[in-house]
């Protein structure tokens, strides 16, 4: 993970009330507390807990106010469904929440859950997701992608990673209006990273704001909205575009096979 990092089974603070209680006094229950990194201030948690009227654990997340809507509570989840998954061998985790909760639910949907059933239990109606595994690893692997090239805040680009997320031979494909450049890994990424480390392109930055994806067996594409900002020598910029990945699931691992991508 980038900004924040979780510790099991310790909290300094009881920043998140009855939950927290609740939680510590319940041994099906599992907590793990979410620390920016660099100032190592607790600012969350994530709760991993075994109800008995679902069949496997349901992850839960409860942060303070003041670093909600700042993408916290997505990476930390996302980074503890991974471990789980990868780590732990799950494959059946759940989450509730409430039909009034659209925050939770819009961050359920982009962590790749799925509406399972409803359900009239603790006095409310609650509303059951289902992990989906392939969708989870295939939203992981394009913003892996994404993240390739981001240089704002003084972060550094992880150039190896794109080797780990793609096939070799990969192909990437750039359309403009009347014509095409075609990439491999390498004349794809030597240019890009000579703009982001000569000081040519600084604080840049690109973003999914929409994703459509489609999975049958072991192969799968996606639609990507994008949005990308940052500054051409000292000159600020801000685009969006739509690009299309294709992937591929190889010795039990989805990789990413091509991507084409059009500037709006």
């Amino acid at each position: 993970m980038d900004k924040v990092y979780w510790r099991q089974g310790y909290y300094e603070q009881d920043s998140c009330g009855r939950l927290y209680q609740k939680i510590t006094n319940d041994p099906a229950s599992n907590f793990w507390v979410v620390k920016i990194k660099d100032i190592e201030i607790p600012i969350g948690i994530i709760t991993f807990i075994k109800r008995e009227y679902l069949d496997d654990y349901d992850i839960g997340f409860a942060f303070l106010n003041k670093y909600s809507k700042k993408g916290y509570a997505l990476e930390a989840s996302a980074a503890f469904l991974m471990d789980q998954i990868k780590n732990e061998g799950r494959s059946n985790i759940f989450a509730i929440t409430t039909k009034a909760n659209s925050d939770s639910i819009q961050l359920l949907e982009k962590l790749g859950m799925q509406f399972s059933k409803e359900l009239d239990r603790e006095n409310s109606s609650l509303q059951v997701y289902s992990l989906m595994t392939d969708k989870f690893l295939l939203n992981e692997l394009t913003w892996q992608f994404f993240d390739v090239f981001t240089n704002a805040d003084q972060r550094e680009p992880d150039w190896e990673n794109i080797y780990r997320i793609c096939l070799p031979e990969v192909i990437i494909i750039r359309k403009h209006e009347d014509s095409s450049d075609i990439y491999n890994l390498s004349s794809f990424i030597e240019p890009r990273r000579a703009m982001l480390m000569d000081g040519t392109l600084t604080g840049f930055e690109e973003r999914e704001t929409f994703a459509e994806t489609k999975i049958i067996g072991n192969i799968a594409q996606r639609h990507s909205k994008y949005q990308k900002e940052g500054y051409v020598n000292g000159v600020y910029f801000k685009g969006k575009g739509n690009k299309f990945f294709q992937f591929i699931r190889t010795d039990g691992c989805w990789k990413i096979c091509s991507v084409i991508w059009e500037d709006e």
